[in-house]
C-alpha cells in the first residue's frame, strides 16, 4: 500500500474527477493540492513532472501524469 499520494488538480479538471474518485475507491487517502489557487503548488507540479497539464500524480515519489487506471492500479499494489 503507498504511504505518501498527492494529486495536483484544478477545479475543472475532468481526469482529476476521474483520479479522485479512483482513490476514493481503493480506500486510499490523498492530499489534493489546487494548481488553479495555489502558485507554489503549481511550481512544484511543473518541476516534479515537465508537465502544466492536470492531473499529476505523486505515488510515494512516483510521478504519474494524466489519469492512466493501469499505471495507478500498478503503483498502489
Amino acid at each position: 500500500m503507498p504511504q505518501k499520494i498527492i494529486i495536483y488538480t484544478t477545479p475543472t479538471c475532468p481526469y482529476c474527477q476521474q483520479a479522485k474518485a479512483f482513490f476514493k475507491e481503493k480506500g486510499l487517502n490523498y492530499e489534493e493540492k489546487n494548481v488553479a489557487a495555489d502558485q507554489i503548488a503549481a511550481q512544484e507540479m511543473i518541476e516534479k513532472s515537465g508537465q502544466m497539464g492536470v492531473p499529476v500524480i505523486e505515488i510515494d515519489g512516483k510521478i504519474i501524469v494524466g489519469f492512466d487506471r493501469a499505471e495507478l492500479e500498478k503503483a498502489i499494489e
